[in-house]
């Protein structure tokens, strides 16, 4: 913690990404100069002229779809995107996909900050309930996009910028209640202008769900405050926000042998049977955490052209997930008590090496930092000067909670059985430059400098055969990431774009960690080429985007295992990403309108082997050349639609989402998928206005209408037993038709 302060204290001079004002005109004299507070970030953001791939969603859309669903279910219309639930109603442990993409390489960022775990790379929702309330705008980027903080965007990236603070005085709340006991209170309330110079803004959230799989249920609470100081031609604001959640554990899927008869089994938390042959589960089979976040941003117009913006940010996080290890199940059986740093004991004159126990995998995160941005926009330029720096500091460790008939007088609870600490640092810098060569033409550079300095030291949750596997790694990486791109107005209805992009992403943790008495990972690289179209005229708007995102060295599963058993993630030389991505918009009536897109793509590994465990003579692999094979999760076709309707009081939509076949690993095998599957879902809102009350909503979201049954997301693995290939799996079903309403208070 001492370091992290220390690394705080020597990079707190630093500048945030930069922002863009708005040309309001309050009545207050020092807010009619500069809105500061409506500046959006964007030293990482596309603007109109950016020759990139990108979607903004508005404040209002994420509004009108916020019935308590995490973050992904509201992005769920932009091209490309795939979402899926763990509880298979969009309340807890959720996650999307771009472009088949996963979450380790979807950058994420909150005004600009880093939000992706450093040492997974990934986005936990589940870590930021309700957040959608307090989120003024998000534009998600496809391809590499614009150079960025953190995690590299090795694919794609979201960037979410909270609530500007309103001028005027309100209070707020906002309720949900539907199918499977989902419930959502919001409470805002905010000070308006205070005294010419001071603003305030919270909100506490509280929402619950028993999710559609069996005892699949979410407990969260969240928080969100801002407050901040209004000059001139500066503002300093002060965000933090944060979430807990307390979740029962379903990300262990239902095997596919079950889902005909039994589609909301949960398999989690299994302890056997009572006398009668009854199940029984683990009560506290639990995922338990807390995250907080805290921001400062200071904005500063240096004169019309020239502004500057700093900012620091810290993020605390602490928890721990708590599950019953039954020794007789098959995935556990191999894994004898000296696997958990136990000691075999005596029980009724037997020696005992494998017992059913408890245990807590806990982390405990530091993570902080500042990002910066200067921008100057004159004539025919516009540079943004960026980057930042943080540093990460991670524990990880296991504690033996109880095991079954073993002495008490060897056995302390709560005993730790592993330990380790993770060391990042994170530094980037940037420039970026569009200038404007001819009449409608702009050409665009983005260069990026970042590096990365990582370390993990001590024991990790793996048995060697000997011991519990020590860990001593220490890696550093220096990336030059160059993105250029001519944009050209053609004229005022027609525009067009070309680009070609560089990324590289350093090895998650477990890259690393699975890879110890292995082939060490090394890092990816991505060139992404990208050419676009968009007519636009007052009712119809048609888009069109190609990209070829040509990988080298990518990381993925092919059932390799290390000396100890575990499954690698490898290096493999090429495979790629191609396809067109079509959006179309129409104004049909002054009150209705359509918009739709859909993505044809082929997504493909050259040259792939496959390994699969000989369980009869372990640990030999058996291997199998397959050629060229479509990547996992990565289905050729996508597709959205939905069709608005606002006229007087009423508001309504209908949307559509369809995703094509899935394969759920990388040898293309039909057995081994997820059927394509098309589902809608239709909202209806109404809205009064009182004498009492500003103004009070009324809301209806109908998921799923048509009761498809599909599954959004799965696992498999294969092995082969007496010369027989034989698999283990788990899949997520998702609900059936659902209904959630709503209601909103407006003060």
């Amino acid at each position: 913690m001492r370091k992290l302060i220390f690394t705080l204290l020597l990079i707190g001079g630093g500048f945030c990404a930069s922002a863009q004002r708005k040309n309001v005109q309050p009545k207050d004299s020092i807010a009619r100069d500069i809105r500061l507070d409506e500046m959006v970030v964007t030293g990482t953001r596309a603007s109109g002229k950016t020759p990139v791939a990108f979607t903004n969603v508005s404040k209002e859309e994420i509004k009108k779809l916020n019935f308590g669903q995490d973050l992904p279910y509201l992005l769920s219309l932009t091209p490309s995107m795939v979402i899926t639930s763990d509880a298979g109603a969009g309340v807890g442990y959720t996650g999307l996909r771009i472009r088949g993409t996963d979450a380790s390489r979807i950058n994420v960022t909150t005004n600009g900050i880093p939000f992706n775990d450093p040492e997974s790379h990934g986005t936990y929702w589940v870590d930021m309930p309700d957040f959608a309330s307090t989120v003024e705008d998000v534009q998600v980027q496809r391809g590499v996009g614009t150079s960025t903080n953190g995690a590299g965007a090795f694919g794609a990236s979201i960037n979410m910028k909270t609530d500007n603070i309103p001028m005027k005085s309100f209070a707020e709340f906002n309720g949900t209640y539907g199918s499977f006991n989902t419930s959502k209170e919001t409470f805002k309330l905010g000070t308006g202008l205070i005294n010419g110079h001071w603003a305030f803004e919270g909100r506490f959230s509280n929402i619950h769900s028993d999710g559609y799989i069996d005892r699949a249920t979410s407990n969260m609470q969240s928080y969100f405050g801002q407050g901040g100081y209004f000059s001139k031609n500066t503002v300093l604001k002060f965000i933090t926000f944060g979430g807990t959640e307390h979740t029962y554990h379903a990300w262990n899927g239902v095997p596919k042998d079950s889902l005909a008869t039994h589609r909301t089994y949960n398999p989690s938390g299994y302890m056997g049977t009572d006398a009668s042959g009854n199940p029984l589960y683990y009560k506290n089979q639990t995922d338990n955490y807390t995250q907080n976040h805290y921001q400062l941003i200071l904005s500063h117009m240096i004169n019309p052209n020239l502004s500057l913006n700093a900012a620091l940010f810290y993020i605390k996080g602490k928890g721990y997930y708590e599950e019953y290890k039954d020794s007789a199940s098959e995935a556990d059986s191999y894994k004898t008590l000296e696997y958990y740093g136990l000691k075999s004991f005596q029980y009724n004159g037997q020696n005992v090496t494998m017992r059913d126990r408890i245990q807590q995998k806990w982390l405990d995160n530091d993570f902080g930092g500042m990002i910066f941005s200067l921008m100057y926009k004159k004539d025919k330029l516009d540079v943004t000067f960026g980057g930042g720096a943080n540093r990460y500091i991670g524990y990880s460790f296991g504690k033996n909670m109880w095991v079954k008939n073993y002495p008490d007088e060897n056995f302390t609870f709560g005993n730790e059985f592993y330990r380790s600490k993770g060391d990042k640092y994170d530094a980037n810098v940037y420039a970026k430059a569009s200038y404007q060569l001819a009449n409608g033409l702009n050409a665009y550079a983005d260069l990026q400098y970042r590096h990365i300095d990582y370390s993990i030291k001590g024991t990790n949750d793996k048995y060697n055969g000997m011991e519990l596997q020590p860990l001593d790694i220490h890696k550093q990486f220096n990336f030059f990431n160059p993105k250029a791109g001519l944009f050209y107005q053609i004229n005022k209805n027609n525009q067009t774009y070309i680009s070609v992009s560089v990324a590289h992403r350093e090895p998650t943790r477990n890259n690393f960690t699975d890879a110890v008495n292995s082939i060490e990972p090394t890092s990816e690289r991505l060139i992404d080429y990208e050419a676009g179209y968009t007519f636009a005229n007052k009712t119809f708007t048609a888009e069109a985007n190609l990209y070829f995102m040509d990988y080298k060295n990518q990381l993925i599963l092919n059932g390799q295992i290390n000396a100890v058993g575990e499954a690698l993630t490898t290096n493999i030389p090429e495979s790629y990403r191609a396809g067109i991505e079509l959006m179309a918009g129409v104004k049909i009536t002054d009150w209705l309108k359509w918009n739709g897109n859909a993505t044809l793509s082929q997504n493909r590994i050259k040259n792939f082997t496959e390994y699969v465990d000989d369980w009869t003579n372990w640990p030999a692999q058996r291997q199998f050349n397959l050629g060229d094979t479509p990547i996992a999760f990565s289905p050729d076709v996508t597709a959205a639609s939905v069709f608005s309707a606002d006229y007087r009081k009423w508001s309504a939509g209908l949307m559509s989402n369809y995703v094509g076949k899935q394969y759920i690993d990388n040898t293309g095998n039909n057995d081994r998928s997820l059927k394509a599957f098309f589902v809608n879902n239709l909202r209806i809102g109404y809205v009064l206005n009182q004498k009492s009350v500003k103004e009070v909503g009324i809301s209806l979201l109908v998921n799923n209408i048509f009761n498809v049954k599909y599954e959004s997301n799965a696992w498999v693995y294969s092995y082969y037993e007496n010369d027989v290939r034989k698999t283990m799996d788990g899949y997520f079903p998702q609900a059936g038709t659902n209904v959630l309403a709503n209601v909103t208070l407006k003060f």
